[in-house]
């Protein structure tokens, strides 16, 4: 008997959209009371959700969250959206591909679609589809968010910009009626007043755009918008400062992970003792034989005075598995309810 033959047309192949999941939709304490009394990744994963109610019920702490990898794509969007929306977070420090690739591509109303099996990659770049594992990407429809990005940097004034304040434009853009999706991270990272930082901003379809931008306006000898990389690490740590305790929930590690980390020795070699992060919890599926863990693991970030290890857990899971039950605990255990949101970006308000 022959196998169905592949779907061929691009229609097809983006038919099926990618579903984010809600995590007010449904009460997984349950699952997590139950994962507590388990053993492996289940008390792991308990344990996590207990640290990050612990950061959220904690009045003097500000919880960050920081993302790598594509899970926005697959799905979690709408949990890190949430987390600003209700005040179980405060800050994000992202890859520049979690907050323009994903999220803002679909504010500007393109979809994530979930790819079909047995189809060659060759016929998916000549269809003009990028593929993210089994998850499927309009390029047409991405170039259009370069585009996008290029005509948000055309309307600004030309000098440099930390990414911070660049998707806070962004966010603005979306705010004054651009939005065709209502309510993304970026947006409501702006209403909320949580700043978001991309230490590898152009690393990603925002890149595109602002090269476009600088080609245009160096051809006719005009200034042009430049992202400073430097002013980024500097108003993260900045923030760090003025927050003192501190919790990390991190999805995947990497240059997000080690930068929001960063923040406290560089608090120290500007002459300034800042606490170590009190509460850290890692998800990824990084090994540390490497000599790493897609930056290092919560205990070895302790010896370079990075880390508190009393309340940090890894959770080696992949995290699509793990973010909702983890997001939807705290969102039902409701330590969120009459937590004073921080709303750090008023931190870099004028005037």
């Amino acid at each position: 008997m022959n196998a169905p033959a592949a779907p061929n047309s691009k229609a097809e192949l983006l038919s099926r959209t990618v579903e984010h999941v809600d995590i007010a939709a449904y009460d997984a304490r349950p699952v997590i009371d139950a994962m507590r009394k388990m053993s492996f990744t289940s008390r792991d994963t308990a344990r996590a959700a207990d640290i990050l109610t612990m950061a959220i019920e904690d009045p003097a702490c500000s919880v960050w969250l920081t993302l790598a990898g594509s899970t926005s794509a697959g799905g979690c969007m709408h949990v890190y959206r949430d987390m600003l929306k209700y005040g179980m977070a405060d800050v994000v420090v992202a890859t520049g591909a979690s907050i323009i690739d994903m999220d803002f591509f679909e504010a500007l109303g393109f979809r994530h679609y979930q790819a079909q099996g047995g189809v060659d990659d060759r016929d998916l770049r000549a269809l003009y589809i990028d593929r993210i594992y089994d998850t499927y990407i309009d390029e047409e429809e991405l170039q259009a968010c370069d585009a996008a990005i290029k005509e948000i940097a055309d309307g600004l004034e030309p000098r440099p910009y930390s990414s911070r304040e660049f998707i806070q434009e962004i966010g603005r853009w979306l705010a004054a009626g651009n939005a065709k999706k209502p309510g993304s991270l970026v947006q409501t990272a702006f209403e909320e007043g949580c700043p978001i930082f991309c230490p590898a901003f152009t690393d990603s379809s925002a890149g595109f755009g602002l090269v476009k931008h600088q080609v245009e306006r160096l051809k006719v000898r005009e200034p042009y918008v430049t992202i400073d990389s430097v002013a980024d690490f500097r108003e993260l740590t900045d923030v760090k400062i003025a927050a003192g305790t501190t919790g990390l929930f991190m999805v995947g590690g990497g240059v997000p992970k080690n930068f929001a980390q960063d923040t406290v020795v560089c608090a120290e070699i500007l002459g300034i003792e800042a606490e170590m992060h009190k509460y850290a919890v890692q998800i990824t599926v990084a090994d540390v034989r490497d000599g790493a863990c897609s930056s290092s693991t919560l205990k070895e970030a302790c010896s370079w005075g990075k880390v508190d290890v009393t309340w940090e857990q890894m959770v080696f899971a992949e995290a699509t598995t793990v973010v909702p039950l983890i997001g939807s605990d705290a969102y039902h255990r409701g330590a969120w309810r009459g937590r004073d949101k921080r709303r750090w970006a008023r931190l870099f308000a004028k005037g």
